[in-house]
């Protein structure tokens, strides 16, 4: 049988991950992602705005995250990947969060997506001045870099586990 030429190429995965997170993990991973941007053929300014978006989408992840005590069969690790399309990069994150902080997360990032590029550098601006943090545990400076950097929106899902827990996850796209 033979192959089709016109089929859409598939992603190329960089790198992925599935399980726990700590410190060393972080770091760990970090500096695999660098060795892995250095290796593709993409712009020295790409590779530090993809670098810069993965620090940013791993650290709400790390900072973020609401852990689980693990159930049997539906339980989610955290999760994270690196891909590279045809026309893109593309960071995927998931982990668990509160039941109670899907509705502010959610209606965080509907606002946020909605901005132009002027209204999100000036809530940015805004944000940063007063130092005000969100009923989320932090001002949303790291999602709202996420968008100004990529120049794109945030696609995201909530997964319920159970009547406490949700998983969410986020994906965006860099322009290659």
């Amino acid at each position: 049988m033979g192959t089709n030429k016109n089929a859409p190429k598939q992603p190329t995965v960089l790198i992925s991950y599935k399980g726990d997170v700590t410190d060393d993990l972080f770091h760990c991973v970090m500096e695999l992602v660098e060795d892995k941007l250095d290796r593709t053929e993409a712009s020295t300014r790409l590779r530090r705005k993809i670098y810069r978006i993965m620090v940013e989408s791993l650290q709400n992840v790390y900072h973020h995250f609401d852990e689980i005590e693990s159930i049997e069969g539906s339980a989610f690790p955290v999760t994270f990947s690196l891909e590279k399309g045809k026309s893109n990069y593309q960071i995927e994150t998931g982990n668990h969060v509160l039941m109670n902080k899907v509705d502010d997360l959610r209606g965080f990032i509907d606002c946020i997506n909605q901005m132009s590029s002027e209204e999100l550098r000036a809530y940015y601006r805004r944000q940063l001045s007063n130092g005000q943090f969100s009923s989320l545990g932090g001002a949303g400076l790291g999602i709202i870099d996420i968008i100004r950097k990529s120049g794109e929106k945030i696609t995201y899902q909530f997964h319920p586990v159970n009547s406490d827990y949700s998983y969410f996850s986020f994906n965006v796209k860099i322009p290659a």
